[in-house]
């Protein structure tokens, strides 16, 4: 295990192993103090991004951070890493790395330089890298990245900002969900999927709450996506029995322990992919799966130890979840970033900087990476900082980010945006809805002819299409 050291106003600190040097070198976060593996002093802490910034990147490829034999995360990260695209980068140490991102962040050809690096970064150089850089960097690399994915709508298209419609009920009353959905649509939200958190995982009330999205999909020919977000293996069941399932969902994580936790394995969540494309719902992509990751996931499921049992920092840990994500080539994936609570992510301050670097590392990973805004209520966090993140992630190209009625999700108790919010962000960031959602918002009369969503009253032609209602 190699030593690190570097010096700091006189003062020498050693770091013992990658492990060590990556979770002292993340910026503070309340989760790396509960598992003890936080920098005790700020001064700690940028000696260890100084020490981080001088690994070269094939030390990545050597040190694991979690071991090979005990973990097939790591097994898929070592084993379908690109050797060939990580040539153009293989000579630069970490802080090199940040040069690099951000000289081609700045030129013409940043688009495809990226999507052809992309295969030869590993989780853990993505984060490593992350770690020593400033919001703006975050943001401006993240911005010059461009993955995109489709089902029926195209996401991650430059320009673009789409939103999954979150219509969530305590009860599933069909009633409530089918209103909330109305609400979100007339607002311009959806395109990226109407996605139900069910209140139980029965696979009876799972198939009920598919047919009724299905059934509002199919008879206003609206061009999006629908996901009731149950377990795997319920909705692969489903698949099975001919329910009129869309994508396919599940939680994952970074290491094998936690993923074990949600029930799932690599194997397991090939198979879904395969059952959602065997169907051929899609209409302009095979893209099925939608997967959710945050910062925290491992550590709450105490599946956090890596390499001779030391804790692994949480951000190292999420990135990790990425490849497991990326060889699913999922539709939608979003951090919920603020969702697991205060143990993790304390304050605003904290969700605003974790919303940027998973960002930033899923999109740098080759992925169309989006943002659960959000926080729970006994978090050090309110509205105003998720209208920062928010902002944020529109300026560095998130594909796409969760709204629910009010900002308020009635059954998961947690604080989201809203459908208005989604406004907010296109208007002032100059963006629109997927283009496939934004022509069927311009055959029903509700956007101008740049896509702003128009207001709707009961006389609106929108309105009486989505409601039946006629004059």
């Amino acid at each position: 295990m190699t030593i690190y050291s570097h010096g700091v106003a006189g003062v020498g600190y050693t770091f013992d192993g990658l492990v060590d040097l990556l979770a002292k070198a993340t910026p503070l976060r309340s989760g790396d103090e509960l598992a003890g593996c936080a920098a005790s002093s700020d001064a700690e802490r940028a000696a260890a991004q100084w020490a981080l910034a001088d690994v070269t990147l094939g030390t990545f490829l050597n040190e694991l951070v979690v071991p090979y034999e005990d973990d097939e995360v790591t097994r898929l990260i070592i084993d379908s890493h690109d050797r060939v695209a990580f040539a153009e980068i293989s000579h630069l140490t970490v802080g090199g790395l940040r040069d690099w991102l951000l000289d081609v962040a700045a030129r013409e050809d940043a688009a495809e330089t990226f999507r052809r690096v992309a295969p030869g970064f590993t989780p853990e150089m993505v984060a490593a890298v992350s770690k020593i850089m400033r919001n703006q960097d975050l943001i401006a690399v993240a911005r010059a990245v461009t993955v995109t994915a489709g089902f029926r709508t195209t996401l991650g298209v430059p320009g673009r900002l789409a939103t999954r419609l979150q219509p969530n009920h305590p009860t599933d009353d069909p009633r409530g969900i089918a209103a909330a959905t109305l609400d979100g649509l007339l607002l311009g939200c959806g395109d990226a999927v109407i996605g139900i958190n069910p209140a139980t995982d029965s696979p009876h009330a799972t198939a009920e709450l598919l047919r009724l999205l299905d059934d509002i999909r199919q008879r206003f020919d609206i061009p999006a996506q629908s996901c009731v977000l149950s377990h795997v293996t319920t909705t692969m069941g489903l698949i099975a029995e001919g329910a009129p399932v869309d994508l396919v969902f599940q939680s994952i994580a970074g290491t094998q322990g936690a993923n074990s936790g949600f029930g799932v394995n690599i194997s397991l969540l090939r198979e879904a992919n395969a059952a959602g494309r065997s169907l051929k719902r899609g209409t302009v992509g095979d893209n099925v799966m939608y997967l959710e990751t945050g910062q925290g996931s491992a550590l709450s499921a105490g599946a956090h130890l890596g390499i001779s049992g030391r804790a692994v920092d949480q951000q190292t840990l999420e990135a990790r979840a990425y490849a497991v994500a990326r060889d699913l080539e999922p539709l939608l994936i979003n951090t919920v970033v603020g969702f697991i609570g205060p143990e993790y992510l304390y304050d605003g301050k904290q969700i605003i900087r974790a919303g940027l670097e998973d960002h930033f590392c899923g999109k740098l990973l080759g992925l169309p990476m989006g943002v659960d805004v959000c926080y729970t209520n006994h978090a050090e966090a309110d509205q105003d900082d998720m209208d920062t993140l928010l902002t944020l992630l529109g300026v560095a190209g998130t594909a796409f980010v969760i709204t629910v009625p009010g900002a308020d999700d009635v059954m998961l108790g947690y604080q989201s945006l809203s459908f208005h919010d989604s406004l907010y962000a296109r208007q002032v960031l100059g963006l629109r809805a997927a283009p496939e959602f934004e022509d069927w918002m311009r055959r029903l009369g509700m956007v101008d002819d740049v896509g702003r969503v128009l207001p709707v009253d009961a006389a609106a032609s929108p309105l009486r299409v989505l409601t039946g209602r006629h004059e």
